[in-house]
């Protein structure tokens, strides 16, 4: 789910205080994706009109991230004064009251502006408990000019069927560019956020309406068959360890003609800043793998958020961070600092009526379109919220157990039907152990 990437690292710190004496040190989890590094180098701005707020910056890779403020609130560590969290983890924290309401946002914020399907996901009883900093859904990104020199034409709505083929097609022709990247790198955030939107357009789900897992249906099967050959044979050696950032670097440099993940890519690889082919990428839906992807199409929904934990002794100061850092008026100051197309995409309605914005983003109207289509609510056929994810509690081991067996897959070292049928053995007793099934 993505991530925008700039800097790797396992841990950075960034003391930046405004005043030597500075009353409150707010220490923020964060990760190390392209839009925080970024909100880093702009803290500046905030420290000016807070000089009694100095801000700690704790920066980790998506995986660790999530176990370290996971453990954190879970035990009332008070690591952190402002977490870095998902759509995933706000209805189950707030329900567990692990997470401040953010009710004291200031006058001018304007939590209306947000866009509807990313405030809903985060709020619980209609109470906002986490601020969206960038928020994404799916999409396919593709290198144009290959497709016209292989004589290729990128539907409107793309199939899994057509994008094994167009795979194929290029990678036969180019010895040096991969037909398709796709996360490999297991985790339930990394590679399952993948198959689980790809599951989807399959028509399959994590659970049936009767909490039996689906790892051994047809959706899944066809899914994972697909996805295991189109990594082996058309995609980059070690794909198995690849996830988004490792996907968008080789993205920027040329390496892959198609790329499908988050929108949130879409600034990154369109900037000729940071990649080398920003002049020839297009944009289409994610893929369908039957007619009419079922539940509102493949779409996933994700928004990396700000939240307090409950608990906290700072958290006047922190709520006074969370609305700079989440306010219209950031989005104002990265334009101004990087240009309208870089700026955190995703969270607000008030930035799809920016026609400045719309004019420099071309990715701006496949991003929002593709937000408005996920709807993440239980259905007859689903009993959980989520789309790339199940919004329990068990989700969040399950769906990285599950992960490593797809990267097996991928790497050879398990079959198919191997992964598939662990996978099904392991949901089973975690969910009759939790007491899903009965």
């Amino acid at each position: 789910m993505f991530h925008r990437a700039l800097a790797a690292g396992a841990v950075s710190l960034l003391a930046l205080a405004g005043t030597a004496g500075a009353q409150t040190t707010l220490t923020i989890g964060t990760v190390n994706n392209g839009d925080m590094i970024r909100m880093q180098g702009l803290t500046q701005d905030f420290t000016e009109k807070h000089p009694d707020i100095a801000l700690n910056w704790v920066t980790l890779e998506e995986n660790v991230l999530r176990q370290r403020v996971t453990t954190d609130i879970a035990t009332s560590g008070g690591q952190f004064d402002v977490m870095t969290i998902g759509t995933y983890e706000v209805p189950i924290w707030a329900a567990n009251e692990w997470l401040l309401p953010l009710n004291n946002l200031g006058e001018d914020y304007d939590v209306d502006d947000i866009l509807p399907p990313i405030r809903e996901a985060l709020s619980a009883d209609g109470t906002l408990y986490a601020a969206p900093f960038y928020a994404e859904s799916a999409m396919t990104l593709y290198r144009t000019d290959l497709f016209e020199a292989a004589g290729l034409e990128m539907p409107e709505a793309p199939t899994w069927e057509f994008v094994a083929e167009a795979a194929r097609t290029i990678t036969e022709q180019n010895s040096d560019v991969y037909g398709i990247c796709l996360r490999g790198k297991p985790g339930w955030g990394e590679n399952m956020a993948f198959l689980g939107a790809m599951a989807r357009s399959f028509g399959a789900n994590y659970f049936d309406a009767s909490w039996q897992p689906q790892f051994e249906g047809e959706g899944w099967r066809t899914a994972v068959t697909q996805y295991v050959q189109m990594m082996t044979e058309y995609g980059p050696p070690g794909a198995a360890s690849n996830g988004f950032n490792e996907n968008l670097s080789l993205f920027n440099q040329g390496r892959c003609a198609m790329w499908m993940d988050a929108t949130v890519a879409a600034s990154f690889v369109t900037n000729p800043e940071e990649s080398q082919v920003a002049e020839n990428v297009g944009f289409a839906p994610f893929p369908c793998g039957i007619d009419n992807c079922p539940n509102n199409g493949a779409n996933w929904l994700w928004a990396w958020s700000l939240a307090i934990p409950a608990g906290s002794q700072k958290a006047e100061a922190a709520e006074t961070f969370i609305a700079w850092a989440t306010s219209r008026a950031y989005l104002e100051l990265v334009a101004e600092n990087e240009g309208w197309a870089n700026v955190p995409p995703g969270t607000r309605t008030s930035l799809y009526e920016n026609a400045q914005y719309t004019a420099e983003a071309p990715f701006a109207q496949a991003t929002l379109n593709a937000i408005d289509n996920a709807d993440p609510s239980i259905t007859d056929d689903k009993p959980y919220v989520g789309l790339q994810f199940a919004a329990i509690p068990e989700f969040q081991g399950l769906g990285t157990a599950v992960g490593q067996q797809m990267a097996a897959a991928v790497s050879g070292s398990m079959s198919v039907d191997q992964a598939l049928a662990s996978a099904q053995a392991a949901a089973t007793r975690e969910m009759t152990r939790a007491g899903y099934i009965q």
